[in-house]
């Protein structure tokens, strides 16, 4: 990806730059302040204080069979970022470009009651080369381009493949192959419980196709991985997990756009709907074997253009997951679901004001479901 490749990524990202020239480097600032206040509303329970749940949505935590609370108001900056991009030409002619981000979502820090002083942490930091991408970004399985513009941190959160991890990627034209950062989640049984294993040998692998066109583009990925597990002690095993994602956004002529996926596989677990179900369950009955999880997900958003200052995105997304409860025990998720609908005025480019009104449903395996109605305000200030 060339200079100019650079500046459009970080155009759609919803960045201007800044730039300055440091030793032959050219060195590109950009990023947004953003501040969001919510409502939110449970049927069965509530989040508490200091989850993450409650800066953002996140399927899993919508909470289920609980007693009904009031409405919480939270409010927060921690979508706020920062992000500097570097071209340094090479004495062949060709040069190297650079990307550090930072935010300060999910982190820790000072709590409410004082200062909310949030930790920062890296998004993205990765070097290219000519056709290599090395570092962490993006995971080559999900497609940024068909996410809505939200106030929620995705918006679509139930049915899109979602990551970033640290990798090794070769591009030619539309096609992509790397090699990424693997991890596996296991069911440990009955009692619905996580176990982040860490036990990989193998990196996963991806590949993908893009195909651009002036009324938009189509993305085909694919994902094999090794999902292991080994506690030193009654499970020593490893499963093949496959994943599948198709995505597009259609661009109409009145500016309106059209953005869709549809993702499935067996064991994608971590990359789709922020982990809401694992990759693997452990199987105690045949020798405490992992067998994979079946899960699919799809999403649709609708972006209407309003005039040159405002514009309108219509949302819903959806997870469904294939639990062998014998294995799982009742208190896995079965499936998820949200939908939303927002309204943004940008008097200037620079700045955005808007509210977002969202609805989000969970269901386990026994049967019991909660939702969520949230409403979101929020001023964005880009740079």
């Amino acid at each position: 990806m060339r200079k100019t490749a650079v500046v459009c990524a970080m155009s759609a990202a919803g960045f201007s730059a800044h730039a300055a020239n440091v030793g032959g480097t050219e060195m590109n600032f950009s990023g947004y302040i953003k501040a969001d206040a919510m409502f939110s509303d449970y049927s069965d329970g509530t989040i508490s204080s200091g989850s993450v749940g409650r800066d953002f949505y996140i399927p899993s935590l919508t909470p289920v069979g609980g007693n009904k609370e009031g409405s919480q108001f939270d409010a927060h900056i921690r979508q706020s970022r920062f992000r500097i991009a570097t071209n340094t030409p090479t004495d062949n002619g060709e040069s190297i470009q650079g990307v550090l981000e930072m935010d300060f979502n999910v982190t820790a820090g000072g709590d409410e009651r004082i200062s909310n002083s949030y930790t920062p942490r890296v998004r993205h930091a990765y070097l290219q080369y000519k056709e290599w991408l090395v570092g962490q970004t993006w995971t080559t399985f999900m497609d940024v381009s068909i996410l809505p513009e939200s106030l929620d941190f995705i918006g679509v959160t139930d049915g899109v493949t979602f990551g970033r991890q640290t990798m090794v990627r070769y591009t030619s034209g539309g096609l992509q192959v790397a090699l990424e950062n693997p991890e596996t989640t296991v069911t440990s049984g009955v009692d619905g419980g996580r176990i982040v294993a860490d036990d990989n040998a193998v990196p996963d692998l991806i590949a993908a196709y893009t195909l651009k066109n002036d009324w938009g583009h189509v993305k085909v990925a694919g994902l094999i991985r090794q999902l292991s597990y080994d506690d030193g002690v009654a499970v020593d095993d490893e499963e093949t997990g496959y994943g599948i994602a198709v995505s597009g956004k259609v661009n109409f002529a009145n500016g309106d756009d059209l953005r869709l996926m549809v993702n499935a596989g067996a064991g994608m677990g971590r990359y789709t709907a922020l982990n809401a179900a694992n990759g693997v369950v452990i199987d105690a009955a045949n020798g405490n074997q992992l067998e994979a999880i079946d899960s699919y997900g799809y999403s649709i958003a609708y972006r209407h253009q309003w005039n040159d200052k405002s514009r309108s995105s219509f949302m819903f997304s959806a997870l469904q997951v294939d639990n062998d409860t014998s294995l799982s025990g009742l208190t896995a998720t079965e499936s998820t679901l949200s939908a939303r609908v927002n309204y943004l005025y940008s008097p200037t480019p620079a700045l955005t004001f808007g509210g977002e009104y969202g609805y989000a449903k969970r269901e386990i395996e026994s049967g019991l479901d909660g939702d969520m109605n949230r409403i979101q305000f929020s001023g964005k200030y880009a740079f």
